[in-house]
């Protein structure tokens, strides 16, 4: 039985085409649907075959819905016009290229879900984008388009149009620059942010000070400036974890730190929730003796384990380099390892031979008389450890769609 789905999107402005179609057997389920949608028409969606003009409609039969509800004749004119026209031309060039089968021609059926805005005025345009949007979509139907490589590749670098921007939920490609916004000035703390150089391997930690000046609201403020960095809450729960993952997520933080101190109910708890709600969970080893046990006393391991050298003792011996190892050969690469604390330029090629995947850095930047310059310091350091690598993600990526 076959059963089909394509979508595509095509044009701009307010002519803008977007198609979503669904392929299959006349007895199939594809079919019924077809029958039903025809036979029992919605207010303002009223179902329509597609035809290149009255009394040639295109085979396979098509059946044309429209998403956004029609509520004038100028409206109703677009689709039972240039974008009935379009669809219809669509399907039956599809067919003359091979694209579908000839002998599927009486067995298949189609159904269309056009998208015309309101305000879409040029019918040339109307017509262009939507036979473009048709067949794109017809393509990928049969193509069974996109395979599961293209969908691993892109979902974390995608950018929603309606959205404008990327939303940040995965920190897929280390090594990072975790900014600690440690001053508990939210005004001096804006300017900070503004200076910051624009790169895709910065990302945000409203510190622990901060928070406590301003409350959790805070996390919100820094976003307005913020839209599409990735925002650390650096709580350093230690109790009612599941409740203070709740108020981070509900502030737009993609991560909260739990610290390492707290009881292993506790920590488990908090992992939990911040998985069950699709952010990040860290954990900051600070003042924990053995890091690695610690972790083993858990249901599941953290997103992040942070290896914390405390301001107050950083000029002690560092013991953090020997246990990133130790913790990534237990968990084979399902875990993050942060450093924090003391870490400057000239320490950021030991921290990342030695494994480190987030370096986190505070005052070096955020005490600096010129943000963007300490910032950029770190960010050639890291650069000068991947050679191979071509900088932001989208410097060299091909718009193909």
């Amino acid at each position: 039985m076959t059963y089909l789905i394509g979508e595509a999107l095509v044009g701009k402005d307010e002519e803008i085409a977007h198609i979503e179609l669904i392929i299959g057997d006349r007895d199939g389920p594809v079919g019924k649907a077809f029958v039903e949608a025809f036979a029992n028409p919605k207010y303002g969606h009223t179902p329509l075959l597609a035809v290149i003009r009255p009394n040639l409609p295109a085979k396979p039969w098509t059946l044309i819905v429209p998403k956004v509800t029609i509520k004038n004749m100028e409206q109703a004119d677009k689709i039972f016009g240039p974008a009935q026209s379009a669809v219809a031309k669509a399907v039956a060039d599809a067919v003359e290229e091979g694209l579908i089968p000839m002998d599927k021609l009486d067995e298949w059926v189609v159904i269309v879900s056009v998208f015309i805005h309101p305000k879409a005025k040029d019918d040339r345009k109307i017509y262009n984008y939507n036979y473009s949007a048709t067949k794109l979509a017809l393509k990928r139907a049969l193509a069974n388009y996109p395979p599961w490589e293209k969908i691993a590749y892109d979902k974390d670098r995608a950018v929603h149009p309606i959205i404008g921007y990327r939303i940040n939920h995965r920190l897929w490609r280390p090594p990072y620059l975790q900014i600690a916004l440690d001053i508990p000035n939210i005004e001096k703390t804006i300017q900070i942010i503004k200076q910051i150089p624009k790169s895709d391997r910065i990302i945000l930690e409203v510190g622990t000070p901060l928070i406590k000046k301003y409350g959790a609201k805070v996390i919100r403020d820094i976003r307005e400036v913020a839209k599409n960095k990735f925002i650390i809450a650096d709580l350093k729960t230690l109790d009612v974890s599941q409740v203070e993952v709740d108020i981070a997520f509900d502030e737009t933080a993609d991560a909260v730190v739990a610290s390492g101190l707290a009881a292993t109910e506790s920590l488990d708890k908090f992992v939990y929730e911040a998985k069950r709600l699709g952010i990040y969970s860290f954990i900051d080893m600070m003042y924990v003796e053995n890091p690695l046990e610690k972790l083993k006393t858990l249901k599941q391991p953290p997103d992040v384990v942070i290896l914390h050298r405390a301001i107050d003792v950083e000029t002690k011996e560092d013991r953090r380099w020997s246990w990133i190892k130790k913790i990534k050969e237990e968990y084979q690469g399902r875990i993050l390892i942060a450093v924090a604390g003391g870490i400057m330029p000239q320490t950021v090629s030991e921290a990342l031979k030695n494994g480190a995947d987030i370096l986190i850095v505070g005052r070096y930047i955020t005490q600096s008389k010129d943000v963007e310059r300490s910032t950029r310091e770190f960010l050639l350091k890291i650069a000068e450890h991947m050679p191979k690598e071509p900088g932001d993600i989208d410097l060299f990526r091909v718009h193909v769609e």
